[in-house]
């Protein structure tokens, strides 16, 4: 079966594509949950069969607590951050649980800033901003991972009134996943 592509995918030059690590399945999370259940439960009601019947409503309080926090941790599987640059603009592409984001920026115009944060605690934010607008994306990577990133998209976007330019797709692999 022979492969189409559109005229926007032949001009792309690069394109990187973030996804948080999200290791832990529904299937799995779902036993986790169960077994700790059970184990809690097991323990609290041993404590009301003795009497002390307040444990039981602090077993489920901790529960729930336990299963709001996996519930958040599923949602990131659906977090996607694409970045396409071509030889005239860069298409960000998010989506999360809540939808998705479609930006666009002209590559003559952007330029990649990674901001320290404030205090040591935080991690740095990498943007890319044009014109007044700005998006952030690898939060989610660790701090080495968001370094090395923005120096890639250094190298493909440059700077404001600076375009390198961009390697041929035959000539090397400038494709990143």
């Amino acid at each position: 079966m022979a492969q189409t592509t559109t005229a926007a995918e032949q001009d792309l030059i690069y394109r990187v594509e973030l996804r948080p690590n999200c290791s832990l399945s529904v299937a799995g999370a779902l036993l986790f949950f169960g077994t700790l259940c059970a184990v809690s439960f097991s323990i609290a009601g041993l404590f009301v069969a003795q009497g002390f019947w307040p444990v039981l409503p602090f077993a489920g309080l901790e529960m729930l607590v336990l299963g709001w926090a996996l519930w958040l941790s599923l949602r990131a599987r659906h977090v996607r951050q694409r970045v396409s640059v071509s030889p005239d603009r860069i298409v960000i592409d998010l989506a999360t649980h809540a939808g998705a984001q479609c930006l666009v920026f002209p590559r003559h115009w952007a330029k990649v800033k990674l901001r320290a944060s404030y205090t040591a605690l935080h991690p740095s934010r990498l943007l890319i901003e044009s014109h007044g607008r700005a998006c952030e994306i690898g939060g989610f990577l660790t701090e080495e991972e968001r370094r090395g990133l923005a120096a890639r998209l250094k190298q493909v976007i440059g700077t404001i009134n600076e375009s390198p330019p961009l390697e041929l797709r035959g000539a090397g692999s400038a494709m990143a996943r």
